[in-house]
């Protein structure tokens, strides 16, 4: 058969790949890619202000290329999705150095030194690219990258070195280097990047002995998600689901109402993007994360307050990429349809934990339990509708109900219509979700109000048979008096 070879038009093929939409972060994170596929033990990214001649680089202690192995890593998709890779190689396109470089710079450069070896340098210049319509891969750099390059690096040191000059963002409008604003902006893409790389790699950075990241000098703290240290954090059942010759591993957590956690705590909780954006579904791949919370567009599933402490880990086999729809970037992906309904039973079940727990300030745990005496209200189900009634094992209510005569059927009568009344469609329309508006027990009261209260619960206990240590540990349990200091917590 006759044919043409229609060979793409260099300028044109990198203009498209300019436009892949990275994030300046998230092509970071593709370069810290690469440095833990070469086995770097540490990362080093630079970000430095020079006016239009700043730059950004991203140093390692991996074990370097010679110069054939540099040359196939700078050209573009020389390593397919079907060429077999190490187990620590978190590429899968061959595309993530130059995609995630042209996206942020016009000049690409790359010294690399494999142990007892000789340096080798390249360098991608766009602007040549597109005045030859070739693939020019230049040997060596410039005078100005020469210089940077010594700076950054001893001769002889094994590892890489990949440098972004000629910024596009400043390729417009040239700022010069004492200009304040610019130079604040350019900064605080730091910020950002720290963050970023925190996330993604946080598995990577929370092992022993693991990898060493650096921004800027800084180290990058690992973020978990999960808050796996945090005794308080529910686990359901983790689940391995078969997909094709391997399984997908899915780990819900439900994480602690925000008000049990400390200030601190709760801002570190909320993550890079706050809380709203970080529920669902959290995919890994070789324990580098892929997507930060999202319900992955499993149907029903939508963005919403009452599902902020739902975090789900889904740990993709590599092999797998192609079943998921992993993009270049490695910042989306599609779940195969035979796992979707997994994904929604179980996201489903997350959610719905979620809700109880926000609702209830983190108690569901203790009522799951049974300590019959700690909730006034008893929220139940019962063919199909929504039923409240007051706990007759509240020590209150049983105090109460201990009257005798025309007090005691008063009382009854007064519970019995308090249950009926419950005004659930004007809380409906005055709070429709659970946000920081939650009302809070005995907020607008005073300490002398509270105190009267919680003396007659400690009487109501000991009346009926409690000694005053077990009333006052029950007390301990019981909402509100769980998060208010008082009597109650002492040993007196």
């Amino acid at each position: 058969m006759d044919f043409d070879i229609a060979n793409p038009d260099p300028a044109g093929t990198i203009s498209s790949l300019r436009s892949f939409g990275y994030s300046v972060e998230a092509a970071v994170a593709d370069l810290v890619d690469n440095s833990i596929a070469a086995a770097a033990q540490k990362v080093d990214v630079a970000f430095t202000w020079d006016g239009a001649s700043s730059w950004v680089a991203v140093i390692d202690d991996g074990r370097g290329m010679d110069s054939a192995g540099l040359v196939t890593a700078m050209t573009v998709a020389a390593r397919g999705t079907t060429v077999e890779r190490d187990a620590t190689d978190l590429g899968r396109f061959g595309m993530g150095l130059k995609t995630a470089s042209f996206s942020q710079a016009a000049r690409l450069t790359v010294a690399t030194t494999p142990s007892g070896g000789n340096e080798s340098v390249r360098t991608w210049d766009l602007s040549v690219v597109a005045q030859t319509g070739q693939w020019r891969l230049l040997h060596g750099c410039d005078p100005a990258s020469t210089e940077v390059l010594a700076a950054l690096r001893a001769p002889g040191t094994a590892g890489t070195v990949v440098l972004w000059r000629q910024l596009h963002r400043f390729a417009s409008a040239p700022p010069d280097s004492d200009d304040a604003a610019a130079q604040k902006q350019f900064y605080s893409e730091v910020t950002r990047v720290e963050a970023h790389l925190g996330m993604v790699f946080g598995r990577l950075l929370g092992r022993r002995g693991g990898l060493s990241l650096l921004v800027n000098g800084v180290p990058v703290r690992p973020w978990d998600p999960f808050l796996t240290a945090n005794s308080s954090v529910q686990r359901l059942p983790t689940e391995h689901i078969p997909v094709g010759a391997h399984a997908v591993r899915i780990e819900p957590f439900i994480l602690p109402h925000p008000r049990r956690l400390d200030p601190a705590e709760a801002d570190l909780a909320a993550g890079p993007a706050g809380w709203l954006d970080h529920q669902g579904f959290y995919v890994y791949r070789r324990n580098r994360l892929i997507l930060a919370g999202d319900w992955l567009g499993i149907r029903g599933f939508r963005r919403d307050e009452r599902y902020n402490l739902a975090r789900i880990a889904v740990d993709v086999p590599a092999e797998a990429d192609a079943d998921w729809a992993v993009d270049v970037r490695k910042s989306s992906a599609v779940p195969p349809i035979g796992v979707r309904r997994h994904l929604q039973r179980i996201g489903s079940a997350a959610r719905t934990r979620a809700v109880e727990v926000l609702r209830h300030r983190g108690r569901i745990a203790a009522r799951s339990h049974g300590a019959e005496f700690i909730y006034t209200w008893l929220v139940s189900r019962h063919e199909g509708r929504i039923r409240c009634r007051i706990n007759r094992e509240h020590p209150l209510v049983r105090e109460v109900l201990r009257g005798t005569g025309d007090t005691t059927a008063a009382a009854k009568a007064l519970i019995r219509l308090l249950e009926e009344t419950v005004p659930v469609e004007t809380l409906r329309v005055m709070h429709e979700s659970d946000t920081a508006d939650d009302p809070e027990p005995f907020l607008t009261s005073s300490s002398d109000e509270v105190a009267a209260v919680a003396d007659r619960i400690f009487a109501a206990f000991v009346s009926q048979g409690h000694t005053p240590g077990e009333a006052r540990r029950r007390m301990t349990l019981m909402p509100p008096f769980d998060q208010i200091d008082g009597f109650w917590r002492s040993g007196n």
